[in-house]
């Protein structure tokens, strides 16, 4: 079973912010797959199904993003899955443009405390990775805080939106065909 993650913030005063387009890339999972996200347990929501042919955990922590370990550890160890082969995190990235979605194995966490939490509490960060680029905020970088919980402005929503349908395209790729052919037709995408 390949566990899918994606991290956000619970709550309805963070839907739609630019923290919560993991949450959002798993329920679009969720929807296209019909599977319900309405189990939870070890502090998130989860739900089993099948994905191109590969059996899956769709999972949204219900910690806060700086906690996000704390409930991903225990839900990967009650289903017997190994993060470095069978965890897919789908997280917000500042360091890419809106509209851009990459993915990557393992490397750094560039600052991002739901990633920091994971490799805390998994004691790797060797896993795969759907990241979503948000960009930053202009100006002075203190603002960043402030930039995530946001909301993205109306210019911008459409190429947010995008990327979330393009997050969850790369998963169904991944398990489609592997995390190698898919980092090849996703990453060279503009």
């Amino acid at each position: 079973m390949i566990a899918v993650v994606g991290l956000g913030n619970p709550g309805a005063e963070y839907a739609g912010t630019r923290h919560n387009v993991g949450y959002a890339a798993v329920e679009l999972l969720a929807g296209r797959h019909r599977i319900e996200l309405g189990r939870t347990r070890h502090r998130a929501r989860f739900g089993t199904g099948r994905i191109a042919g590969q059996a899956v955990l769709l999972a949204e922590p219900l910690t806060f993003m700086n906690l996000s370990g704390e409930a991903v550890r225990p839900l990967l160890a009650y289903h017997g899955i190994d993060p470095a082969g069978e965890l897919v995190v789908i997280h917000d990235e500042a360091d890419l443009e809106p509209g851009t979605v990459r993915i990557k194995q393992g490397g750094g966490i560039a600052g991002h405390n739901g990633l920091e939490s994971l490799l805390a509490h998994l004691g790797s960060n060797d896993f795969l990775r759907v990241r979503i680029g948000i960009g930053r905020p202009a100006g002075r970088p203190e603002r960043m805080a402030d930039w995530v919980l946001s909301r993205p402005a109306p210019v911008e929503a459409p190429l947010v939106e995008e990327s979330i349908a393009a997050a969850a395209d790369a998963v169904e790729a991944i398990l489609r065909d592997g995390p190698a052919r898919a980092m090849g037709a996703v990453n060279r995408r503009p």
